[in-house]
């Protein structure tokens, strides 16, 4: 399998799927059981200074801070009880101080009690919020899952490996594509990224990702295919771009054509970053000469500059999105593309796109705040012409990571 999740290390396909799903219910609860020792040794030792303090010296409402800690990790449930603990004691240190019918007893613990059901339910609102957003993010991946299939390992003459990690807020889940397909001009490959976040980017990819599906087959030059999509995708924005958004919708797209036989790549770059190439020890940056994204209004294919570069067999080219140069450290470094993948110019595809996952959550701290996609594609000495000719690839397995990834 072509595609790397964003998993961890060993686990394959469903088991990788359980494991995060189990993962993810019980992580929480254990860790919020772990945490709750906090606020109730906090209310145990606030009990006892104020038993042993003085009769004019009262600790009482600091009782609340217990509930109000509490509500910071865990849901409504648990910071309710830790109330209950916090009201049950002070009325132990209303009994010892002489009673609870005094004024100033009677005012604590009815502060204590509206606090705690105040603290109660923001907790109930921000766990509420919390379902909702885990529930946008479901529908969104799984969006994602269905759009964009995992690549083969191998297509003609080409050794292929690809890899999306996915942004660690719910609100960031972006519209990072691409496909791949053999026609009798070789091999074609996209990858892109539509602006904006959420359900609509989405919607978006899967219009261009069906439109190059469809269009790969039908063009006969990489400009004709180029100017196809841009007319598919400002049909899409007639129809469905809202009006307040009107000319800032569009996507990024570079585009390739990889023939079996001759040791070239054809390139078309529609305002997407310009790949890698990795040779021995060294790796460049591929020279072009970008058109304006798809979507903007360019229907003519001679707006489109075919770019045409040596691509030779042991040489690997890797293609990326803007979330994975734009990623940046706790301290707002960008990452270091260029020079880290520099490292690994030796290793296979899948080898190389697993150094780059490991390398890029370690510099942003295991946070991504955009979604990232990376195809490494590297040239064989042994081509297969025949192999997957005229067919949309589709690899086997699971590709899809998620940045909780991260």
């Amino acid at each position: 399998m072509s595609g790397l999740a964003d998993t961890p290390e060993g686990v394959q396909g469903g088991d990788v799927a359980a494991q995060q799903r189990f993962a993810g219910l019980r992580q929480p609860w254990q860790s919020s059981h772990a945490l709750l020792a906090i606020p109730v040794v906090l209310i145990l030792v606030i009990t006892l200074v104020d038993i042993h303090s003085p009769p004019d010296v009262h600790l009482g409402p600091a009782l609340v801070i217990a509930p109000a800690i509490t509500a910071s990790f865990a849901g409504p449930r648990l910071t309710g009880f830790i109330g209950v603990l916090a009201l049950a004691a002070q009325v132990i240190i209303g009994v010892l101080h002489g009673g609870l019918a005094t004024t100033n007893h009677m005012v604590q613990l009815v502060t204590i009690a509206v606090l705690s059901v105040l603290v109660v339910f923001l907790s109930a609102v921000r766990e509420r919020r919390s379902r909702q957003l885990a529930q946008v993010r479901s529908v969104a991946e799984a969006a994602q899952h269905v759009l964009l299939w995992p690549l083969p390992d191998q297509i003609g003459p080409l050794q292929v490996a690809c890899l999306y990690l996915a942004a660690e807020d719910e609100a960031q889940i972006g519209g990072d594509l691409y496909a791949a397909t053999r026609t009798e001009h070789g091999t074609r490959v996209m990858i892109g990224d539509v602006r904006g976040k959420g359900l609509p980017a989405i919607g978006e990819a899967a219009l261009l990702l069906g439109a190059f599906r469809e269009a790969a087959h039908q063009h006969t030059t990489l400009p004709t295919l180029a100017a196809g999509l841009e007319q598919s995708v400002a049909r899409y924005l007639t129809d469905f771009e809202p009006e307040d958004e009107a000319g800032e919708r569009f996507a990024t797209t570079l585009l390739l054509e990889i023939p079996d036989e001759d040791p070239i790549t054809r390139l078309i770059s529609c305002g997407h970053p310009p790949p890698l190439l990795l040779r021995p020890g060294e790796a460049v940056t591929v020279l072009v000469h970008p058109a304006p994204p798809l979507g903007v209004g360019r229907t003519g294919s001679e707006d489109y500059t075919l770019d045409v570069f040596s691509f030779e067999p042991g040489e690997t080219l890797l293609l990326y999105t803007d979330g994975v140069i734009e990623a940046r450290d706790p301290a707002g470094g960008f990452y270091p593309f260029t020079d880290r993948a520099a490292r690994w110019t030796d290793a296979s595809p899948e080898t190389l796109l697993h150094h780059m996952r490991r390398d890029l959550l370690a510099h942003v701290g295991g946070r991504l705040d955009d979604d990232a996609a990376l195809i490494a594609i590297r040239r064989t000495t042994a081509p297969h012409p025949s192999r997957h000719r005229g067919r949309i690839l589709r690899g086997g397995g699971s590709r899809h990571g998620s940045a909780t990834s991260q």
